[in-house]
């Protein structure tokens, strides 16, 4: 069951009397979880049927008891158990999910890492039709924007295409991150305005606007040496905010897909384009320039750069040479 059914159907009032979620996600795991105890129970029946428990205080025999419990004045109770991945005695948890009460819904989050599919605990709630056992895990770099995407639209809101590519360059594949920040941006624009730009990333969230590694790959892929020698000297002067890995990082994708695009037969079709380099259509005419402006013996050579530089940004041929020394050798044997 996906994340977007398993939130579908508690909202829809069938909550199952077993939710176990594991993975290196957090985000899925605390929403599922929140979700769940906003509706399995009235704000009148919370006194005295909901229990919350942390892993690496609670007992699990009394957990097994307090479970087994009827409720109190109220058709169910809610019991849940936050960082379960540091309980103790586990194992003893079979027996109920073996035979759950119905009149408990049992809530386990058990966060940032997997759930040992050889255990008897998996096997049992594998095979159990009460138990939901959900798997929460990091989205991909080529799965974020769509993400972004959808997670605005819910808000009513639409994202720059840019502006989707400057947070997840910063901000990563961790969601709580992007979701507070996307929510500190609905604040900060106001209820009027629908969309999110650029500006907006760069004024409410602090990454600067001319001053970012798109910018630089942008300067890069025009071969405007005028520009890119700007970005590299503010990058070297606050190399803090601004890494060589990180940098590297986003030429690598950008040189990596534009070696692929010198393959694909059709370049025309620019949603087909897309679809192969898994980007969003907004970005395929940087391909194209690239294309045009980079030959094709060209990219393994900037490729092997980038991994030239990024071990020696990590100690590896390099005795003493800054980021921001590196960082100039770098972009100068790119563009030249």
């Amino acid at each position: 069951m996906t994340f977007e059914e398993i939130i579908q159907q508690v909202k829809n009032g069938n909550i199952a009397p077993i939710y176990f979620l594991y993975g290196d996600e957090p985000y899925f795991i605390d929403k599922i979880s929140e979700i769940v105890q906003k509706h399995a129970l009235t704000d009148e029946e919370r006194g005295f049927n909901e229990i919350i428990m942390y892993g690496r205080d609670a007992n699990v025999t009394n957990l097994v008891h307090a479970a087994r419990q009827y409720p109190m004045g109220a058709g169910k109770q809610l019991i849940i158990v936050r960082e379960a991945q540091h309980l103790d005695n586990i194992d003893i948890l079979e027996s109920y999910f073996k035979n759950p009460l119905q009149t408990t819904i049992l809530v386990i989050t058990y966060k940032y890492k997997t759930f040992d599919k050889r255990t008897k605990n998996y096997l049992t709630l594998s095979k159990q039709p009460k138990a939901v056992l959900f798997e929460s895990k990091k989205l991909y770099d080529n799965q974020m924007n769509q993400w972004i995407n959808d997670f605005a639209k819910e808000k009513g809101l639409i994202i720059e295409p840019r502006a989707s590519a400057l947070l997840i360059e910063y901000l990563g594949t961790e969601l709580e991150k992007v979701v507070q920040s996307i929510e500190k941006l609905t604040v900060a624009i106001g209820p009027v305005k629908k969309q999110i730009t650029v500006d907006d990333v760069a004024k409410f969230i602090g990454i600067s606007k001319e001053y970012n590694p798109f910018e630089l790959q942008s300067a890069i892929i025009n071969r405007d040496i005028m520009k890119a020698n700007r970005i590299v000297k503010a990058f070297s002067a606050n190399q803090k905010d601004n890494p060589i890995q990180l940098v590297v990082s986003v030429l690598f994708a950008y040189f990596s897909k534009l070696l692929l695009y010198y393959y694909i037969p059709d370049k025309n079709n620019k949603y087909a384009v897309a679809a192969t380099l898994k980007v969003n259509p907004f970005f395929v005419d940087e391909y194209r320039k690239g294309f045009q402006n980079y030959k094709g013996v060209k990219i393994p050579e900037i490729i092997s750069l980038l991994r030239e530089y990024d071990m020696k940004s990590k100690g590896f041929g390099n005795i003493s040479a800054s980021g921001g020394d590196l960082l100039k050798e770098l972009i100068f044997k790119i563009m030249h």
